[in-house]
């Protein structure tokens, strides 16, 4: 009972030694550049830097899906799926658009430019660069799934609604954490929002 107890007591130790240090990671990865305009009860205004993004789009509309096989095919790029084999370090968040089919982007590191980037050996991976704009984010924690994800998309839309913010409808999914940090995750919806 006892080695069982002293077990345990490890464990939990390396546990949290393991999610600090994960943490701490995550807050040193390169993040998509903004400022906030304006604090709202239940979400934020934000006005985001132009940004160049690496993608891939899949004919899904469902969360649970799609962000297996698009993290695969973009993670597969930057970990040295590429014509010269160079690996890209990772970025925050990753974004999914939650239209009728699903593009997943990672925002490719500010020391890049596109022409500068080597080319995937997945045809699937393209590039784009995403304009200065401005958006509505809502935050939410825990692990996101396609009810969650449907749950806060409403709760925005009426918050938006409730405070006559015209919006452009197209809102996306952002993920600020790897899958084995598993305390004091960040998610957002978001969505661009009409010039005022």
């Amino acid at each position: 009972m006892k080695y069982l107890a002293v077990g345990l007591i490890l464990i939990t130790i390396i546990f949290f030694v393991m999610q600090a240090y994960s943490s701490k990671t995550t807050r040193k990865t390169e993040s998509y550049k903004y400022s906030v305009v304006k604090k709202y009860d239940g979400f934020e205004i934000r006005k985001y830097e132009a940004s160049n993004f690496s993608y891939v789009t899949m004919n899904t509309s469902k969360y649970s899906e799609s962000s297996r096989f698009g993290f695969r095919a973009l993670a597969g790029y930057i970990f040295g799926g590429n014509e010269e084999q160079q690996s890209i370090a990772m970025t925050s968040p990753v974004a999914m658009s939650l239209d009728d089919s699903v593009t997943m982007m990672f925002m490719v590191p500010s020391e890049y430019e596109i022409n500068d980037l080597p080319k995937p050996n997945n045809k699937n991976v393209k590039f784009k660069q995403e304009p200065e704009k401005t958006i509505a984010a809502l935050t939410f924690g825990g692990w996101a799934s396609d009810e969650k994800i449907e749950k806060y998309t409403e709760k925005l839309k009426f918050l938006l609604k409730e405070n006559n913010i015209g919006h452009k409808n197209n809102f996306s999914y952002f993920g600020y954490n790897p899958p084995y940090e598993i305390v004091n995750r960040r998610n957002e919806i978001v969505v661009e929002l009409k010039a005022q």
